[in-house]
Parts: C-alpha cells; sequence; structure tokens
C-alpha cells in the first residue's frame, strides 16, 4: 500500500518519503507518510478479511501557501483513487525554522 500512496503523491511534482527519512538538507518542498495502523478489516470462518490500512501524510515546504494548496491537492487525488480522507487536514510542527508543515489522515481498505 505504501507504493501506491508514493506513486499517487508524487505524481504531484514533490518527493514523498517515510517519516523521519529525509536527508540531511530538505528540499524547499516534499511529502512525508507514517504508516499509523494496519488492522484487520473483519474476520470470516476464523480468517482475516482484508486491511485497514491507515497513513498520516505530510507536506512541508518554504512557502506557507504552498503547504495549503499541495495538502489539498494530495487529499482530492487520493480521494479520486478510493482513499478515504476525512478531513482538510490539521497543522504539523515542522523541525526546520524555514519549513511550515501541514497533515492529513488518509485510509485505504485492501481487500
Amino acid at each position: 500500500m505504501e507504493d501506491n500512496l508514493i506513486e499517487l503523491l508524487e505524481s504531484l511534482g514533490y518527493p514523498a518519503r517515510r517519516q523521519g527519512s529525509m536527508p540531511e538538507s530538505y528540499p524547499d518542498a516534499f511529502f512525508t507518510f507514517w504508516n499509523t495502523d494496519s488492522p484487520d478489516h473483519a474476520h470470516y470462518d476464523n480468517k482475516s478479511y482484508g486491511t485497514a490500512w491507515a497513513f498520516n501524510v505530510f507536506f512541508y515546504a518554504t512557502d506557507p501557501a504552498l503547504v495549503y494548496q499541495m495538502i489539498s491537492a494530495a487529499r482530492d487525488l487520493l480521494k479520486d483513487h478510493g482513499w478515504v480522507v476525512p478531513s482538510k487536514g490539521f497543522d504539523v510542527a515542522s523541525d526546520e525554522p524555514t519549513h511550515t508543515g501541514r497533515a492529513i489522515t488518509a485510509q485505504y481498505l485492501e481487500v
């Protein structure tokens, strides 16, 4: 599921990396993600049926307006490809004073 998420996010023109795996110098704008949970979706005859994938998707940039623009574009793109994105996002801290961040929670039911 991570490959699907990366492919979709990178189609927006910015790199997408697992949270915490960026090189020492940050690009001006980029996506990161973190898999927050991946429980079994349901059970039948003592076997699991599907996985409910959950990710936090972050976008950081040196331009605060771009942060809002790209997190909105990511939300629309993910929803268009079957992901559930129940909110327009939330602010996140950045460990670089030059970058502003925002995130969404994205879920996908893999059966």
